[in-house]
């Protein structure tokens, strides 16, 4: 009943925000998203204490800056290939991650720079993947969109529309089958819900209680193409409910209904009742990647999620609360613009990868039977 419960309410909250003509307290942008009027507005008070607001806003500075960095070095030519940045999105990870525990597990798609850094891999050996070099967290061999980090449970960007999913439901299967108690998180963007996979792992994940979160990421774009261009059912956590999945929509410009909403679904995951369909409502500043000029979305479009900034909206009440003083986070931000820095520094002095680097961590025996000396 109580998981049921959770999907209607959803469902009748989102419906009477469409019968308003927009969310409440906000109107509707041009692709469908909830927009908040709202902006940087500190609750009087919080459930959450300065050490969790504190996180959130070190590791969304942390994300913010290295992206802005990213995007800088992509222009200088010193990062090639595909870049797809994170800006405006980072309260889907940083209130995610403060939900979860050590030994969970957390994959995602391309759009995977914020994913590790959130989880603790140091900037350098993100810094030095996007540089392609051999001290990066995947050796220099994925680049911006195949980050991988075992040591602090990211299994891997995905450069796969969708790829992930399945994949995250074979993570959680293990997890499960081992009995770890763990479970994992598996995020998708908004384009990858009309891949076929998504529902055949939603089915399995269902009928076999797999401890795994499925978030859909839906900055309202699949590339140019916003959600009401592309599906029938705009507001997408219904889709869990063909499966009778617990699902609900999130203000994921905010890490504290972020958290909220994990801690819940985490909770359900390891007490063995199963998956959990979020669907996290936020938006990316930038194009879909570092040569898409976003001419599909107007000025006015972007200002009105600007004001719902996420690192905004906690230093907010950082300061409200009396957690820290302006100088206190601008010397954060300066600490944390020289880490980054540090970062460029160490992948632009590490070496490239050798030609045989190649043939390693292709086949996980190292004598597996088609290698011959």
């Amino acid at each position: 009943m109580a998981e049921t419960s959770v999907r209607s309410t959803a469902r009748r909250g989102a419906k009477a925000a469409q019968a308003d003509g927009g969310a409440a307290n906000g109107t509707t942008a041009g692709n469908g998203q909830a927009v908040h009027a709202d902006a940087f507005a500190a609750p009087a008070s919080t459930s959450f204490d300065k050490a969790t607001y504190m996180r959130w806003f070190e590791s969304m500075l942390l994300m913010r800056r290295f992206e802005e960095k990213a995007g800088q070095l992509y222009g200088q030519q010193k990062i090639k290939g595909f870049c797809h940045l994170y800006i405006g999105q980072e309260a889907c990870v940083a209130g995610a991650v403060s939900a979860c525990q050590p030994g969970d597990k957390w994959i995602t798609a391309y759009r995977d720079h914020a994913h590790p850094l959130a989880l603790g891999t140091s900037p350098e050996a993100v810094m030095a993947e996007l540089m392609a070099k051999a001290t990066g967290c995947s050796k220099g061999k994925g680049g911006s969109m195949h980050m991988f980090d075992k040591k602090v449970g990211f299994l891997g960007g995905h450069g796969i529309v969708g790829g992930q999913v399945p994949l995250g439901a074979g993570i959680a299967f293990a997890e499960q089958y081992n009995g770890t108690g763990n479970l994992c998180v598996c995020y998708m963007g908004d384009g990858a819900v009309r891949q076929g996979a998504l529902h055949e792992a939603f089915n399995m994940a269902m009928l076999w209680k797999l401890p795994v979160i499925f978030v859909i990421e839906n900055n309202g774009y699949a590339m140019g193409t916003s959600v009401k261009r592309s599906s029938n059912v705009t507001e997408l956590y219904t889709l869990g409910e063909s499966y009778d999945m617990p699902s609900e929509p999130v203000n994921a410009m905010r890490c504290e209904d972020v958290h909220a909403a994990v801690a819940r679904a985490a909770d359900r995951a390891r007490a063995g009742n199963g998956p959990t369909l979020l669907e996290f409502k936020t938006y990316r500043y930038k194009g879909h990647s570092m040569s898409d000029p976003a001419k599909y979305r107007t000025k006015e479009e972007l200002e009105d999620y600007r004001q719902q900034d996420p690192i905004e909206g906690v230093r907010a009440t950082i300061l409200t609360q009396a957690f820290a003083t302006e100088e206190d986070l601008a010397t954060l931000d300066e600490q944390i613009k020289a880490k980054v820095q540090q970062a460029v520094d160490f992948a632009e002095a590490s070496p490239y990868p050798t030609p045989d680097e190649l043939f390693k961590d292709v086949y996980v025996q190292a004598d597996y039977p088609y290698i011959q000396d």
